[in-house]
């Protein structure tokens, strides 16, 4: 069966009704963003409709957080409680489970993300959720890492403990089952 990566009519649907039921629940994520506006911009994007599907397939709960008030798009984040179960026990990126010579997990952080057509939060992103609600208080989310931090073997992760958030650091091989990614995607 080929990648398709579109949603059926009925996928779609459920879809923008499980979306619109949920940004109206959270209101306070997206103030002043109404939701006709984002529909009309969601059904214009099939595409992303279908990456939103993965992101919700996966667990990820995407919400709108904002809006780009340069290009006029919609930004979605993961805002699921803890990270998105179905993206978790996955090291960061290629390179790192290329690397890794037993118990590899089934997968890397990067390479899903770019396969749904996402990307991984950043740092910044990351604390811009976490002024919405509490999250990771029980996970870890890896995060976009800087290239001079990768280039030396290492990734980023957060999450937050204590009211806080803490951003630390692994090897990039490494995996945990409670540690996944959180993604965004523009609209």
């Amino acid at each position: 069966m080929p990648d398709q990566k579109e949603l059926l009519p009925d996928q779609e649907e459920e879809l923008l009704s499980l979306l619109k039921a949920r940004f109206e629940k959270y209101m306070n994520r997206h103030k002043g963003i109404e939701w006709k506006n984002v529909f009309a911009r969601l059904q214009s994007n099939p595409d992303k409709l279908w990456s939103l599907n993965e992101m919700e397939r996966t667990g990820g709960e995407p919400d709108v957080v904002g809006q780009d008030d340069k290009t006029g798009e919609y930004i979605f984040y993961d805002c699921a409680a803890e990270s998105p179960a179905g993206r978790r026990s996955v090291c960061y990126d290629r390179e790192a489970l290329e690397s890794r010579k037993e118990h590899k997990p089934q997968n890397n952080a990067m390479d899903m993300a770019a396969d749904m057509g996402i990307e991984m939060l950043t740092e910044a992103q990351y604390r811009e959720l976490q002024q919405l609600g509490n999250f990771d208080t029980k996970t870890s989310s890896w995060i976009a890492t800087p290239a001079p931090i990768r280039k030396l073997g290492g990734a980023l992760f957060c999450d937050r403990r204590y009211n806080t958030v803490f951003v630390y650091h692994n090897g990039v091989q490494s995996y945990y089952a409670a540690r996944g990614f959180r993604g965004s995607l523009r609209v």
